[in-house]
């Protein structure tokens, strides 16, 4: 069964935290709430855990996985990023946004797209993931919680206690969770292109 914490949008119980993030040490698949939905994280280095994903969304391997940073030092160490796009995304950031770009060697290999070489990045504007974060001290491993053949991603902590109680570890209620993913907006090919329109506002992308 899941552990279920209950915690403050703004101000997250520093007890509650350290406790959902040994469990990521430990090895364990979470469920949280970010600024625009609610996602799956794991360690970055956490293999089992992205298998783990990968069944309970059914992807294949050609989905982007993303790396949700704390800060932008954090980002710069693992995608390149020409001064142009820098400028671009730091626009934006933090928010409801995640950023294909090509990975550098500190992300592992299992996590990258096969042929692009790339990987999502993203830094939320969620007190609560920030909060996670800060006491992790590494990007964490993630993936928006849409499960096969639903077009929503889940928003409500108990529901996803409830359908998810047996395949992750812990869920994070948080109170009122955004109910749309992430825009996605792929650098790979050195210009922007809009991937998926969500949560964030894509029009200074298609503009570029």
């Amino acid at each position: 069964m899941a552990r279920f914490f209950d915690v403050h949008p703004v101000d997250p119980q520093p007890r509650a935290i350290s406790q959902v993030v040994q469990i990521l040490r430990d090895g364990g698949l979470i469920a949280y709430p970010t600024d625009s939905c609610y996602a799956l994280g794991a360690m970055m280095g956490n293999r089992e855990a992205l298998e783990r994903i990968r069944q309970i969304r059914h992807l294949d391997d050609k989905h982007h996985f993303t790396l949700v940073c704390a800060e932008f030092a954090q980002l710069g160490q693992l995608v390149e990023m020409p001064n142009d796009v820098f400028r671009a995304i730091k626009a934006v950031t933090p928010g409801p946004y995640t950023f294909i770009l090509p990975a550098t060697r500190e992300v592992p290999k299992r996590m990258l797209h096969p042929k692009k070489k790339s990987v999502g990045v993203r830094i939320p504007d969620n007190a609560v993931v920030r909060a996670l974060l800060r006491e992790l001290d590494e990007p964490l491993l993630s993936s928006t919680l849409l499960l096969p053949g639903e077009e929503d991603p889940l928003t409500d902590g108990w529901e996803i206690k409830e359908r998810l109680d047996t395949v992750v570890d812990a869920v994070i209620d948080a109170g009122e969770c955004g109910s749309e993913p992430t825009t996605v907006v792929d650098f790979t090919s050195g210009a922007a292109e809009v991937a998926r329109y969500g949560a964030g506002d894509a029009s200074r992308f298609e503009e570029a």
